[in-house]
């Protein structure tokens, strides 16, 4: 397009609109989304003035926060007798995502219907399998749990509802947090959390990670998603 949009092909293949993020927070960039149609995301330090997102019709969305550990600081023993497993039945994997992920900004975005927010989190999923991104957990041969990574960045971590409210949250992404230090040798992990996930900022917290400055994200739509 030009040099402030930049497509996001992972998006826009769930969507009936392109789906583009801005390359910066200015008002060439802001501008350069007015007359295209799409589905526009852009992220601004928390602190920055907002003046020029109202001008040009962009609307909050959510906030990412960024936990970080080294591995020096982790806490180890918290971690679970957890095993994880590289074979596991994909549609496992996606049925407890699909119920795990519900409050993403997608979900929370009140122009994207529930229904291609949804399949935005499933196809997010079955790529990650399909790049053998994904650990399974299970229990009795059955998978009660997994997590995805790529080298320091912690992507998902999920719990089927059977084993959640039971006291094992910080045990598992202990022992997830645990292997994923060990299977990529990094000195240091990195994930993203919307602070509209208190439970999850704890736990990784508790973990001994520290929490850098996040990002507000904001959107902005031109056209109809029907």
């Amino acid at each position: 397009m030009n040099e402030y949009l930049k497509p996001t092909p992972w998006d826009s293949r769930n969507f009936p609109l392109p789906t583009f993020q801005l390359t910066e927070y200015s008002e060439a960039a802001l501008q350069a989304a007015t007359d295209v149609d799409g589905h526009f995301s852009v992220k601004v330090d928390p602190l920055d003035d907002k003046a020029l997102l109202q001008k040009y019709g962009f609307y909050y969305a959510d906030t990412l926060m960024e936990p970080y550990c080294y591995r020096d600081k982790f806490l180890e023993e918290e971690a679970g007798d957890v095993f994880f497993h590289e074979n596991y039945d994909a549609d496992d994997i996606l049925t407890i995502a699909e119920e795990a992920f519900q409050g993403g900004r997608y979900h929370r975005d009140f122009q994207v219907p529930n229904e291609m927010a949804d399949l935005r989190y499933r196809n997010w999923v079955k790529d990650l399998i399909d790049q053998k991104l994904i650990l399974a957990y299970k229990q009795d041969g059955s998978v009660k749990g997994f997590f995805a990574y790529q080298e320091e960045n912690i992507l998902l971590l999920a719990m089927h509802k059977d084993i959640r409210g039971q006291g094992f949250a910080r045990p598992f992404a202990a022992a997830c947090v645990k292997e994923q230090f060990e299977r990529t040798g990094k000195d240091q992990l990195i994930t993203s959390i919307s602070p509209s996930n208190p439970a999850s900022l704890n736990v990784f917290i508790g973990l001994g990670f520290r929490l850098r400055a996040g990002k507000d994200i904001y959107h902005k739509v031109n056209g109809s998603f029907y």
